[in-house]
């Protein structure tokens, strides 16, 4: 199966772009491959957290008030 890729013009910091120069070449691997990659986990992390929220959302609101009076209750502060 072949994976269809676009190509996309992206603006990177001169040392950051630097610093992937190097990666690739230590690694055998295309400055495109590390910024699929980074984008990949960076996608996948998102939605970890919306799932997280999503699973949460029923739960009630507190204050950040009422969680100082509660962590301060139980001695955590």
């Amino acid at each position: 199966m072949t994976t269809l890729t676009k190509r996309a013009t992206i603006y990177l910091d001169a040392e950051l772009h630097k610093a992937l120069r190097l990666k690739a070449v230590e690694t055998s691997r295309s400055i495109s491959d590390l910024v699929n990659d980074a984008v990949k986990i960076s996608l996948a992390e998102d939605a970890e957290d919306i799932a997280a929220f999503e699973e949460r959302a029923g739960e009630p609101l507190i204050s950040y008030a009422e969680m100082v009076k509660r962590l301060k209750k139980d001695g955590r502060i």
